[in-house]
């Protein structure tokens, strides 16, 4: 989990996502050197700070979103939110402007309109500064909590594949959390270079009635988007051959990467498989150790057989 660790500590909000992408390059060239296969590492002029691996001849893309929720600073100490984090009192900010490291927390402001959230600092900061939820790592024997797993966890688990994969592109994409962005020029490279026409969403849903803690990885039937029917039946039937514990999720709300891909202009098929949290878009996100095996084995899995 170390490496699971060092990814929740690095800021990458949305817009913000520059300083995760240098982290992943230098853990690719790094470590791919003790990977089964080395990838090709496409990133630069016309990918923003999108990263992708490509192994191989890949048949079928991973997507994990490297971005995260947070703030921006606005006026009068007001915070803005960026994507969905929970309005909570007194959540310990992080980031830093162009006077140094800055170490807050936030207050909400109920009104009878509306509800407004501010930091609580010893001084102004700079406006536009953007604030992400302070690191705080647990793990037990069952658990692991802390914020933004969702969704580094995503990001672990591609990497964890890219330790294996022989045929396949990883696609690290940003501005998730915040409207998408990133996946239709990244799918459009990845379609017109190798003919790739299958995604799987590396990502992190949420506990709910139908799904629960430590029964596996949740392969998502529907949640504002529908993959296609037919792409759904062939994930589910080799996940039931296999013998990997998972969950199968409906949902009628909730978004990602893959809604991206549905409505973007190419013919490509997707699917959100992840394993399941508590405490969605707070500092105390938690998931089963068991699921996120069950993930791992999963993605390996079906990116062998897709």
């Amino acid at each position: 989990m170390e490496l699971l660790k060092k990814l929740t500590t690095i800021r990458s909000a949305s817009s913000d996502e520059g300083p995760m992408k240098e982290f992943i390059l230098k853990y690719v060239a790094d470590n791919s050197l003790s990977w089964k296969f080395k990838p090709r590492v496409i990133q630069g002029r016309g990918f923003q700070d999108c990263i992708i691996l490509v192994f191989g001849n890949p048949r079928t893309a991973i997507y994990a979103h490297m971005d995260s929720i947070g703030f921006s600073v606005g006026y009068n100490k007001e915070l803005i939110r960026i994507g969905g984090p929970k309005l909570l009192d007194g959540i310990d900010l992080v980031g830093e402007d162009s006077q140094g490291q800055i170490e807050t927390q936030s207050m909400v402001i109920e009104s009878e309109s509306h509800t407004d959230v501010q930091y609580i600092f010893d001084r102004d900061i700079d406006r536009g500064t953007i604030l992400t939820f302070k690191p705080n790592f647990r793990l037990t024997k069952s658990y692991v909590q802390s914020p933004y797993l969702d969704n580094r966890l995503g990001v672990w688990n591609a990497l964890k594949v890219a330790e294996t994969l022989e045929d396949g592109a990883i696609v690290f994409t940003t501005y998730e959390e915040h409207g998408g962005n990133s996946v239709a020029f990244c799918a459009k490279y990845l379609w017109e270079k190798y003919g790739v026409h299958q995604a799987l969403i590396s990502d992190i849903t949420w506990v709910t009635e139908g799904i629960i803690h430590g029964s596996g990885v949740a392969i998502s039937m529907r949640d504002s988007g529908l993959p296609r029917k037919s792409y759904l039946n062939k994930i589910i039937s080799i996940a039931k051959e296999s013998g990997i514990p998972f969950q199968l999720e409906v949902e009628s709300a909730g978004g990602s990467d893959g809604v991206m891909l549905q409505k973007s202009h190419l013919p490509i098929d997707w699917c959100f498989i992840g394993a399941a949290e508590d405490n969605v878009h707070t500092p105390d996100e938690k998931v089963h150790l068991d699921d996120i095996d069950s993930m791992v084995k999963m993605y390996k899995l079906l990116m062998r057989e897709l």
